[in-house]
């Protein structure tokens, strides 16, 4: 059985249909989860402790400095907590999927999934829910807001909305990779060693860009830029931003990222011949 390019292809519409669809992942995630509570209780208590070590490593760090670069302990700490919130919303809403995208080659799951009248891509993406992780996005949000009451902030309203703004984006930019990523697995046997790899990549993030220098920071910069993710948003609302044209800089990576996601995900639709021919 060949797939139907159409049915993988076809843009988006239908804004409503859409979004009921989306509402009933949500739903079915949802009793899925309720249906393990222990196990949904234990992956958060996991996910903050993982947390709280990464807060306690910084706290040996500035027990012998007072900066990392030119960046005081709560600065950091806000910018650890900026990273986990990416990395929570990111393993809430995008993770499990691209890890399945793998599984579904291999078992041929995919097929179905190509043949339903709906964009596969949106089907591929967003079919699962990872309802801990908003939890776990929740107390990162705490540590901003401590973080920020002992720098004293006291930022605009313009940069609370940049801020925001920016996670966003550089939630995009890491689900890009990671959905590129994703779709070796048309050529590979599994893809998933290189999808945690990436994902643990994520850890790079709640360091300061300029603690790092010359080929790496330019590989994490502009080759694979996890440092952009939580640096930029961060430095905008600390009053650390050096240039406008950072931001633009990250939004620039955001549309790049995803429109090679795209490409690479068209043509491995072209490659797949299904798992049944």
């Amino acid at each position: 059985m060949q797939p139907v390019p159409g049915a993988s292809l076809a843009p988006l519409g239908g804004l409503a249909r859409y979004l009921a669809i989306y509402g009933a992942f949500w739903r079915y995630s949802l009793v899925r989860e309720m249906g393990f509570k222990l196990n949904f209780i234990l992956w958060i208590l996991v996910e903050l402790l993982w947390f709280g070590l990464q807060l306690s490593f910084m706290a040996v760090i500035y027990s012998h400095t007072d900066h990392i670069a030119s960046w005081s302990r709560w600065q950091v700490v806000f910018l650890v907590g900026a990273n986990h919130f990416i990395q929570q919303l990111f393993t809430a809403l995008f993770l499990s999927n691209c890890l399945k995208l793998s599984e579904n080659i291999r078992s041929g799951g995919l097929d179905f999934l190509l043949l339903m009248p709906v964009n596969a891509r949106f089907l591929v993406s967003l079919r699962h829910v990872d309802f801990g992780a908003f939890f776990n996005a929740a107390s990162a949000v705490v540590v901003m807001v401590y973080a920020g009451m002992q720098l004293h902030l006291a930022p605009s309203v313009a940069q609370y909305a940049g801020f925001a703004l920016l996670l966003l984006v550089g939630l995009s930019v890491h689900y890009s990779v990671m959905y590129a990523l994703a779709c070796t697995g048309f050529w590979t046997v599994r893809a998933e060693g290189i999808l945690w790899g990436y994902y643990n990549l994520f850890q790079l993030a709640r360091l300061p860009a300029d603690a790092f220098q010359g080929l790496f920071r330019a590989v994490f910069t502009f080759v694979v830029p996890v440092l952009l993710v939580s640096n930029v948003p961060v430095k905008l609302i600390i009053d650390k931003l050096g240039s406008p044209l950072e931001m633009l800089w990250l939004v620039l990576i955001s549309a790049v990222m995803f429109t090679l996601s795209e490409w690479f995900w068209r043509a491995s639709i072209r490659h797949y011949a299904s798992a049944s021919s």
